[in-house]
């Protein structure tokens, strides 16, 4: 890593970790998460979290820029200081509140599912003997390891798209991962990948993570995503990126029967 010499100003922001008082704040983004987070055809950053992100903090009044990480170590990174919050299809479990903050949700808790290829059958209740891809450092890693180690294996990939790859190859015969993630990768495999098995329930909604001392940085996102979430505009991105909702503001039917 490089060294800059950074001027007294900008280097007292750096060290106390202030990116409200600085008005400029890095939002840590796996960028290989679609619907979430991805790169678009032209290399460029683009998704449900982007355009959010950069929405609330228009709102909050607030310079922001997205920084790419690895999933692996994207809390690790934000506690150091290489950014001040993540938006990358993170949810809210209490194991992450030890070490991290979290804003309100900005999406309900989304089932994982499980996907396989068409004409293969499980029997969940006694699953023995299978390969089931996950990727590592995800609720669904740790909910695999707990359940079904011990007479299966687990193989964990670094990067969620590994893990479509080897399922479509039959490297695997079972992937677990959040079902608005695997929604379009089923629904664009043309009937040879499918469901299978039970929904399961294993986070919380999807949140900001951020570092706990940044209070005032958690209040303006806060409010922030509740304007969001009144108008609209939560929603509206809900349904663009996953045609889902609303789950923010009310059905028109609702708002009819209210005036």
């Amino acid at each position: 890593m490089k060294k800059i010499l950074l001027p007294l100003a900008i280097a007292m922001v750096a060290f106390t970790g202030s990116a409200v008082a600085a008005d400029k704040v890095r939002i840590g983004t796996e960028g290989a998460y679609a619907p979430w987070n991805f790169m678009d055809d032209k290399g460029k950053l683009a998704g449900y979290e982007i355009d959010l992100g950069m929405d609330l903090c228009k709102r909050a009044e607030l310079e922001c820029e997205f920084v790419v990480n690895e999933w692996d170590s994207i809390i690790p990174n934000m506690i150091a200081g290489n950014y001040d919050m993540i938006m990358a299809g993170m949810s809210v479990t209490d194991e992450r509140k030890e070490t991290i903050a979290f804003s309100d949700e900005y999406f309900p808790a989304d089932p994982s599912r499980y996907a396989a290829a068409k004409g293969d059958e499980f029997d969940f209740d006694n699953l023995k003997g299978k390969n089931i891809g996950v990727q590592g450092g995800t609720i669904q890693a740790a909910y695999a390891e707990e359940t079904f180690k011990e007479n299966n294996t687990i193989k964990s990939y670094e990067k969620p798209d590994q893990s479509v790859a080897d399922l479509a190859a039959g490297n695997i015969d079972i992937l677990l991962a959040d079902g608005s993630f695997l929604d379009p990768v089923v629904e664009g495999s043309g009937g040879m990948i499918v469901y299978v098995g039970p929904n399961v329930q294993i986070g919380g909604g999807v949140a900001i993570g951020m570092r706990q001392k940044d209070t005032d940085l958690a209040e303006k996102m806060n409010a922030a995503l509740t304007e969001a979430k009144a108008d609209g505009t939560v929603d509206k991105l809900v349904m663009e990126y996953f045609k889902k909702g609303p789950f923010y503001t009310p059905a028109e039917e609702e708002k009819k029967a209210a005036e």
